[in-house]
């Protein structure tokens, strides 16, 4: 089952040359001396860093990337500790599925009057990074190549950006995603060949029975689902007009969409909510549940979406919190667009308490009313993606740089709504995502997360469009 992300897991792989070796370890231990003084302590704040010395045969770096890679490191980061050969590391990243990111870097800052050749042997590892990105662009192997020193303002969380990224890609490739229903009938944007997903991204789908759901939701322990009406009243601003019934019901819905995914290890969940309507034991629908899972990092995507739904858990690893989310309505007089969907969004987004609203006309037919955390999202920089299938099936990350408004919570509005705005005209960008092929179904999360989807796409397989 998903959860939210920690620190991306790394192999750093040290390279050094075997000629030096011959007249001597002192260089290259001088090295090592050097990464765990300085190199380590910098990357724990973006990383678990796994460091085991370095390595100067293809013996030794096969057995490094092995180590890392039986440990559970989701991502390789390369450094030249000196120049090293290209060939000697080339057939062990040829094999490895983890994602390469090559950090050009050395310890000195500035070369002046006081270089001499100590200081050009301890730093001189660039021209071999040429080396190895050269053989590993003709072999085909995709890799990111940061250049940075410890020093320079923001170096480390660059190069965090392409290590989150690469970890998402790992952990992308064993996502499993829950089908309840069927996708919505007509919807061609998210139409896809499941069979590609899985041999693709990797991502693998269950599918889910909605008269299991609602077997579980009427079996919840009567405990369990008091305990869980009471967090509802705890943790949200709770309507006047929502009763006690509906609650719980709400809460059996809950409880029984949380055992779904725990008992099939589900990473993201998506549903057909008229699937729920053609079964007459349905009491409510999960909206509520869907939301809070994924606050806790599971990712969701509406109507059948399993595309929306694996991206959105995805967004939720490279850049948390992030949500599904759907552009409804835009606003011309004020160069922004309207976020919203039927009652699912993140409400980990959300500002202060959020409201827990009784829909007032239920959308499909039920037993009891239906809930909605009718979060509004904080205002701040943000990032708006989708993940879409372009032509010939290869895969498509569509970015944007927006700002997340200060709007709502509107009382008349019993569903999740924010409004975002691009740093231009509204209706350049609409057009320019429409025609770079954007589905309706999006992810959005805070900050600028357009360089680690860059990185993300290189590891996919997946063309980058920025709008």
């Amino acid at each position: 089952m998903a959860a939210l992300p920690g620190k991306p897991r790394v192999g750093l792989l040290a390279l050094t040359l075997e000629f030096y070796e011959r007249g001597g370890p002192g260089i290259r231990q001088g090295r090592e001396q050097w990464v765990r003084d300085r190199v380590l302590p910098a990357l724990a704040e973006v990383a678990e860093v796994r460091f085991d010395g370095a390595a100067w045969t293809r013996e030794q770096v096969d057995a490094r990337v092995a180590e890392f890679e039986a440990a559970g490191c989701e991502c390789l980061l390369v450094m030249l500790l000196t120049y090293a050969t290209s060939l000697t590391s080339l057939p062990a990243l040829m094999r490895t599925r983890l994602p390469v990111v090559v950090w050009n870097t050395q310890e000195l800052y500035a070369v002046d009057e006081s270089y001499d050749s100590p200081r050009l042997t301890a730093n001189h590892g660039v021209h071999g990074t040429f080396d190895l990105g050269n053989v590993l662009t003709r072999a085909g192997v995709p890799f990111a190549y940061v250049t940075s020193h410890l020093d320079d303002a923001g170096a480390v969380a660059g190069l965090g950006d392409a290590l989150r990224a690469g970890a998402t890609a790992t952990r992308l490739r064993n996502f499993r995603v829950g089908l309840m229903g069927y996708p919505f009938p007509g919807m061609g944007d998210f139409g896809l060949d499941t069979t590609h997903l899985a041999a693709t991204l990797g991502v693998a789908w269950e599918s889910l029975s909605v008269v299991q759901f609602n077997r579980l939701a009427a079996d919840a322990a009567s405990a369990e689902v008091a305990a869980l009406t009471a967090e509802y009243r705890d943790s949200y601003d709770v309507a006047p007009a929502v009763s006690a019934d509906d609650l719980a019901a709400t809460a059996r819905a809950e409880l029984a969409l949380r055992r779904m995914v725990r008992e099939h290890r589900l990473d993201a969940v998506s549903y057909q909510f008229l699937a729920f309507g053609e079964d007459d034991r349905t009491a409510t629908l999960p909206f509520v549940a869907a939301s809070r899972l994924m606050a806790e990092g599971v990712g969701f995507g509406g109507e059948g979406d399993l595309i929306s739904a694996s991206f959105a858990a995805a967004m939720n690893r490279l850049a948390p919190p992030a949500s599904f989310s759907e552009i409804f309505s835009i606003d011309f007089g004020g160069n922004s667009l309207l976020l919203s969907h039927m009652g699912e969004a993140n409400p980990a987004m959300g500002t202060d308490r959020v409201r827990l609203v009784k829909r007032a006309r239920p959308i499909v037919p039920v037993r009891v009313s239906q809930l909605a955390l009718a979060a509004t999202w904080r205002p701040g920089p943000a990032t708006l993606a989708a993940l879409t299938p372009g032509p010939g099936g290869r895969w498509r990350i569509i970015a944007s740089a927006m700002r997340m408004q200060a709007f709502g919570p509107l009382p008349q509005l019993e569903v999740p709504h924010a409004k975002i705005a691009p740093d231009g005209d509204v209706r350049d960008w609409l057009t320019a995502y429409a025609t770079a092929g954007g589905p309706h179904h999006l992810a959005v999360c805070y900050g600028d997360a357009r360089a680690k989807l860059k990185h993300l796409a290189r590891w996919v397989d997946a063309e980058y469009i920025e709008v």
